[in-house]
């Protein structure tokens, strides 16, 4: 189970590293990995997420409980070698989980090697709830599978503090060498393709204030859209006014699916439409390129609306991106390397 930007599959060494309990590890930031009784075949699997700490049912004969913290704003079941199960929003905030199992051993021995084409063998319950981070613990305890787990992970080597893993390498490596905080690394996709483009502007987006942030959205928001001359169409200007006013975008931008349309049928947007007057051959791409800045820039979140807006513009902009970034610092002195830091 992973919040991760880009879901990979642990190793259980690493997973349950220094924990007490071996069926839900919880070393690995941003995931949950969650041992049943089978090595192979099917389970069933219940998920459940709570404002407070649900009663513990006795029917559950296992039980465990550790700490999580998404990060990522989608928290999802990901079986190994699968897409999701099942998918859900869990706030990027400490929660405690609770894992439970009936039935672990009914795939023991011989018979798990028959199950992959039969039901269900023994059912299991994830349950969330906010809570502040404390240590895993195993609350409850019956069957040997569930033991022999337990007894392995208690044999592990805790994570050496400082230590990394290859996979927190990658990570960082991935990031130009640093990482960023950590709503940037729960901002998405976007924040991670302005890496290659301007590390340092990507720094300097953070540290800017909210205000900051709002304003430069709206900012690249126009950018883009003029820079593919779309800001003088008739049903987007009204978008970009009512960015400006800091008021909802009006329709069809409240529904992104009546926006494509809109923009694929239009005779002036669409992609078989003259480019504006100078643009080059790209112009059709850039055009579709541009308009995911506006709804980009009406992000709830500043720092969202600032990294994905500008992204946005940068691709419009295709090889004259720096541009595009040195025109920002100048409307934007917060975001040069020489400006102070935010009291």
């Amino acid at each position: 189970m992973d919040s991760r930007p880009e879901p990979w599959a642990p190793v259980p060494s690493e997973a349950c590293a220094g924990q007490t309990n071996g069926l839900c590890g919880a070393a690995i930031p941003g995931c949950l990995f969650l041992c049943t009784g089978l090595s192979s075949g099917k389970v069933a699997l219940t998920v459940e997420v709570h404002g407070t700490a649900p009663p513990l049912d006795d029917r559950w004969e296992d039980v465990v409980e550790a700490s999580f913290r998404p990060l990522t704003a989608s928290t999802a079941v990901l079986p190994c070698g699968r897409g999701a199960l099942c998918e859900w929003a869990l706030p990027a905030a400490d929660h405690r989980v609770r894992y439970c199992g009936r039935g672990m051993d009914g795939g023991a021995g011989a018979a798990s090697a028959t199950v992959r084409d039969a039901g269900p063998v023994g059912q299991y319950l994830l349950q969330f709830w906010p809570a502040p981070p404390t240590a895993d613990r195993v609350v409850r305890q019956t069957s040997r599978s569930a033991a022999h787990r337990h007894r392995c992970a208690r044999a592990l080597e805790p994570t050496v503090p400082g230590a990394r893993t290859e996979r927190e390498r990658a990570e960082i490596r991935s990031w130009g060498g640093r990482l960023p905080s950590r709503r940037v690394r729960e901002a998405g996709a976007d924040a991670r393709g302005l890496v290659p483009l301007d590390r340092e502007l990507l720094d300097a987006v953070d540290a800017a204030c909210p205000a900051t942030q709002r304003g430069l959205a709206r900012w690249a928001a126009r950018r883009a859209l003029t820079a593919a001359g779309l800001d003088g169409v008739d049903w987007i200007a009204p978008a970009l006014a009512a960015l400006d006013r800091g008021e909802p975008l009006p329709a069809p931008f409240d529904d992104p699916r009546r926006a494509w349309d809109r923009f694929f049928t239009d005779a002036r947007t669409a992609l078989t439409a003259p480019g504006p007057p100078g643009a080059g051959q790209g112009a059709p791409l850039c055009r579709a390129l541009a308009l995911p800045a506006l709804r980009a820039a009406a992000d709830p979140d500043p720092l969202r609306a600032a990294l994905g807006a500008l992204f946005a513009a940068a691709v419009t902009h295709g090889t004259d991106y720096p541009g595009l970034f040195a025109e920002a610092r100048r409307c934007f002195p917060d975001l040069r390397a020489d400006a102070s830091p935010q009291a």
